[in-house]
């Protein structure tokens, strides 16, 4: 039975290799340059969201003008205006934010815990909303071109290309990026060629679009007057806003960009930035040139296409058509990779918020291929309930999606004008920067509200509401994690009546054929020695070596770079000697070991299998937490990382026991 069972570990173990990739070594000192990205590989990872909204964004804003589409000119210059002002200030933000964190970050800093997770659930939303908008709008792109008959696999397809980037995320943050690189820029050759070629072909036609353009706007100053038409222009202007959607992933992502990180990231927020505004303002003005009129059941890129190519031959050949069907498939492509962006920043902003415990702890975690593995789950998860929901309609996703980006943009502008405005007297340079926040901050509250109000029935109101319960469970989750730790300082009250940590005489060495009790302790605590009292207690006088081991876990937290990882491993091993020194001015003869991992069950037992070959009578004692009342949910909250050990231990036919240690909650 035994090699049956280990036969079948060694597949899955086996499998998972194949499919994900062999673990990463955290010592390496060169992992950081291995997994972090250089500007251009950020462009294609963190960039492509934002380059990617180009395919739906200046489509929802030219179909709201309706039969005013030569205003449509007005929306271009303010699509440009409004991405070089929302770029510049988050150009700024990653100077003063370096570690990246993003709107969750700057709103918990400059505007409060409160506020802070507000910022952080409607991230997450937006995140998630990102790949499903992503996914279902490249599929639509597709079906543009694709036999009707065809349309009942859409959602099929775009279910398989979610599960896809799951797996394709668990490898690694920088493998995904190198595998998506070549898609990324067969986009930006074609829509560049595409403009190029709009532009050229008509340019003859500039002065009579100007034209017309003028005409259309005083004849609808007289027939509606000027306030109805502004406040047109604003709507359309408003349900565009899914254009600027990716450009807060810069900011976001910062810790995984390659050092010097402040230059990485405002070169990455500049390409992204000049991309975007040329792009979608591009493709805008290009609808004006070619007199472009939506069509039911294709998006407006495809009958911009198909104006300027569909009727293309060469030597009597369609390669229009061929043109037509290329350049959709690229935008389709980049939109996948574009859904990217949500499985490397979702995860991240999720850790973050773990970190700061309004999440469940487990999300901080990361896997063997440093990566945070459960967040990415849950991005994926969260992606097909939305893809459900909605069936893959993108007018609804957009609407979804843009109102928590615009909550994530407008807080952390607000967080940005206030520090200007605090401090004032120490910033040289205030005035200009509080002028770029400032009218950033204007723009995305009037986006924000107006799609609200013209959208709340047509979507709005479910984001608003997931949103609302997100940060409703953020705060209970919170308010869990903070009674727990005041359980946990009422077992440190046994440190006041132990007798004080005396010099150490000479230490005694350890007999190897004695009894030897070897206790994983993670920060020096009353949680630890309440773990040695424990064993004194049901075993009296039976061990005569102590050995007290540790796994310095590497999280989301702390893998940031090489100073985080020389922090964490002297914080650890800082720990066990205070637990050595504590043991043997108790007469004990004790030692320490420990190791760096990602994961604290494989981790631990390793080093337990080590011990045991050094001293042969070891017994391992871990604690866990118990409470008066076990809910279902504290299985989520709090991870089962003594029993996970024990049981691997036990599978070895190594001595394991768990210690109950009690805590009361407030």
């Amino acid at each position: 039975m035994n090699e049956k069972n280990d036969n079948d570990q060694t597949g899955i173990r086996r499998l998972k290799r194949i499919v994900i990739g062999k673990a990463r070594d955290v010592s390496d000192p060169e992992i950081f340059r291995h997994t972090s990205l250089i500007a251009f590989l950020a462009w294609v990872g963190l960039g492509a969201d934002g380059l990617s909204s180009s395919a739906y964004g200046p489509d929802e804003a030219y179909r709201a003008l309706g039969p005013h589409g030569h205003l449509a000119i007005i929306l271009t210059a303010m699509t440009a205006v409004t991405i070089a002002v929302i770029s510049t200030a988050y150009a700024n933000l990653i100077e003063y934010f370096p570690g990246g964190g993003g709107g969750y970050l700057v709103a918990t800093k400059l505007l409060g815990n409160r506020v802070g997770v507000v910022s952080g659930c409607a991230l997450l939303v937006d995140y998630v909303l990102t790949v499903t908008v992503s996914i279902a709008s490249a599929c639509d792109q597709l079906w543009s071109f694709l036999p009707s008959h065809v349309i009942g696999y859409k959602l099929m397809t775009e279910v398989l290309i979610i599960l896809f980037l799951v797996v394709l995320n668990l490898r690694g943050v920088k493998e995904s990026v190198n595998f998506l690189t070549p898609i990324f820029i067969a986009f930006v050759i074609a829509h560049v060629a595409t403009i190029g070629y709009s532009l050229t072909v008509h340019f003859t036609r500039m002065p009579a679009v100007f034209h017309d353009a003028a005409t259309d706007f005083h004849a609808s100053v007289h027939s509606l007057g000027m306030v109805p038409l502004l406040l047109l222009i604003l709507r359309a202007y408003s349900m565009g806003g899914g254009t600027y959607t990716g450009l807060e992933a810069v900011s976001n992502g910062v810790s995984m960009l390659r050092e010097p990180r402040i230059v990485t990231g405002k070169r990455t927020m500049g390409l992204m930035a000049v991309s975007l505004a040329f792009t979608a303002g591009g493709i805008m003005f290009s609808y004006l040139l070619v007199g472009a009129h939506p069509s039911h059941g294709k998006t407006m890129n495809a009958v911009l296409l198909s104006s300027l190519f569909g009727e293309m031959h060469l030597g009597g050949i369609p390669i229009g058509t061929g043109i037509v069907i290329f350049t959709l498939i690229t935008e389709a492509a980049l939109l996948v990779v574009a859904a990217q962006t949500g499985f490397l920043d979702g995860p991240r902003v999720l850790s973050n918020m773990a970190v700061d415990s309004w999440m469940p702890h487990r999300f901080a975690q990361l896997s063997d291929r440093l990566v945070t593995q459960d967040g990415i789950l849950m991005m994926g998860l969260a992606a097909f309930a939305a893809l459900m929901y909605t069936h893959g309609d993108v007018t609804t996703l957009v609407v979804m999606y843009s109102i928590n980006v615009f909550i994530t943009f407008s807080l952390s502008l607000l967080g940005m004008s206030k520090h200007w405005i605090q401090d004032r007297k120490k910033e040289r340079k205030w005035k200009s920067r509080l002028l770029i926040h400032g009218s950033g901050l204007i723009l995305c509250v009037s986006i924000l509200v107006v799609t609200i109000y013209e959208k709340f029935a047509e979507g709005g109101w479910i984001t608003i509401a997931i949103t609302g319960v997100l940060i409703t469970i953020a705060f209970a989750i919170h308010r869990h994690y903070q009674n727990i730790r005041a359980g946990m300082r009422r077992l440190d009250e046994v440190l006041t009546d132990i007798p004080p940590i005396q010099p150490d005489a000479k230490p005694q060495p350890l007999d190897r054929n004695a009894q030897t009790a070897v206790i994983m302790v993670k920060s020096f605590s009353g949680f630890g020695i309440h773990e040695v009292l424990s064993i004194h207690r049901l075993f009296p006088r039976t061990f005569k070596n102590f050995i007290f081991i540790s796994a310095a876990v590497v999280d989301s937290g702390t893998f940031k770079g090489a100073q985080e990882m020389d922090s964490l491993e002297s914080e650890t091993r800082a720990d066990l000697e205070r637990y050595v020194h504590w043991a043997r001015g108790q007469g004990m003869n004790a030692d320490y070991r420990m190791t760096v991992g990602t994961d604290p069950v494989q981790t631990v037992t390793e080093m337990c299998k080590a011990i045991v070959e050094e001293y042969p009578r070891a017994i391992f004692f871990m604690g866990r937490l118990i409470f008066r009342e076990e809910k279902w949910y504290y299985r989520i909250l709090h991870n089962e990382t003594p029993n996970a050990i024990q049981r691997r231990l036990q599978f070895d036919g190594l001595q394991a026991i768990v210690l109950p240690i009690r805590v009361l909650e407030s």
